[in-house]
Formats: structure tokens, C-alpha cells, sequence
């Protein structure tokens, strides 16, 4: 899946915190630019720039790149891991704008699976076709959803949820002019056996 490009950064992203990151966790990983970006679906000059700060990641590519490189997005953003506390408080959630949608951590960091709650605005990525391993559940807080799976269309009111294959190309998008509120939970590969969705001989870190 080709991941789609976000505009270069405005002055109060916090991209001079996550280019590092990115740099550092890929070569953590034993990645090259080519390989790292092939597995994401991104050139190797889009991934630079992401790493050089001169694109801003969507929240598609954090989730991308999280998968890749074992870990989570809010070790991408460069957040303070949490003691594994079993418990989230609201106060604690802080709101991250990525490529149109605003996320909030509803889950600790470092775990087999990730909790988001995400605001998906009118209009926002309805395009973009998603394609990745692992599985998927959401549940509409507000707002309705349209949720393509393959080639069904099925439209989701407040309280309906929907659990799916992430390899099914899937696409959201929020019906309403106010958005659409869910909430977001996606399996994270973080085990050794995470490699083998990266292709033979990904190369040794530059």
C-alpha cells in the first residue's frame, strides 16, 4: 500500500521531536532507508524527509512505521512510557493532530495491542485504500462511519463496532460534517517474527 504524503510542517507540529525518533527506532530495528520505507509503502526519499523533519508523518505512516519497527506510536512521538498502568486517566490523554485526524492514547504503551480514541473530520483520508498485518476493532462514540471492507460498504451509527482483518483493503470515513468519534484498538507486531512481513534480507542499517 502506497501511504499518501502530508504536507511540509507548521510551526507548532512537534516534528523536531518525532524526525529523530524515526531515524533512531529504523536503525534500531536494523533497517535501511529502502527496506524500512518498501515495508511501509513509502519512497526512500519520503522517508527521509520524514526523518530530516521536512514532512509531517499522518497518522496512517505512525501506525506503519510503529509496526515496522516493533514499538508504539507514542514511542514514535517521543512520550514518556508509562509504568504499564492498567489505567488511563482523560486528564492524561493528550490530543495529536496527523494527517487530519486527532488520536488520544486510551492504552499503555509497550502492549500487544494499541487504544486509540481518534476524531476522524468530514472528508479527511476517505481515499486512502489501507492495507497491513494484524487486526482491527472499532466502536462509533459519535458521528457515523462509513467503513468500506473489500467491496462492501457498511455504515456504522453511534454504538455499532466492526472487527476485521487489517490484509482486507479497508477504507473510513466520516459521513457527517462533524466527524466521526470512535474508538480504536489494532494488534502491534512486536515479536521477533515481526521481520518476516519486511521481505527477504532487509539489509543492514547504514
Amino acid at each position: 500500500m502506497s501511504l499518501p504524503e502530508s504536507g511540509p510542517p507548521g510551526p507548532d507540529e512537534p516534528v523536531a521531536v518525532v524526525a529523530p525518533r524515526l531515524r533512531a527506532l529504523r536503525r534500531r530495528a536494523g533497517l535501511t532507508l529502502e527496506a524500512a520505507a518498501r515495508a511501509a509503502g513509502l519512497s526512500p526519499a519520503h522517508l527521509s524527509r520524514l526523518e530530516t523533519g521536512h514532512r509531517q508523518p499522518s497518522l496512517p505512516m505512525l501506525l506503519a512505521l510503529a509496526r515496522i519497527y516493533a514499538t508504539t506510536v507514542s514511542e514514535l512521538l517521543g512520550e514518556a512510557a508509562a509504568d504499564r498502568d492498567a489505567v488511563v486517566r482523560a486528564a492524561d490523554m493528550e490530543p495529536t493532530p496527523a494527517g487530519g485526524w486527532t488520536y488520544w492514547q486510551a492504552g499503555a504503551a509497550g502492549r500487544g495491542m494499541q487504544a486509540l480514541r481518534v476524531h476522524v473530520p468530514h472528508g479527511s483520508q476517505g481515499d486512502i485504500v489501507r492495507v497491513h498485518p494484524g487486526e482491527e476493532w472499532l466502536y462509533v462514540l459519535s458521528g457515523r462511519l462509513r467503513l468500506r471492507l473489500g467491496d462492501a460498504t457498511h455504515r456504522l451509527a453511534p454504538g455499532d463496532s466492526a472487527h476485521f482483518d487489517s490484509l482486507t483493503p479497508h477504507r473510513i470515513a466520516a459521513q457527517d460534517p462533524d466527524g466521526v468519534e470512535l474508538l480504536f484498538v489494532h494488534t502491534l507486531l512486536q515479536s521477533p517474527t515481526a521481520s518476516l512481513c519486511l521481505g527477504p534480507n532487509p539489509g543492514v542499517t547504514p
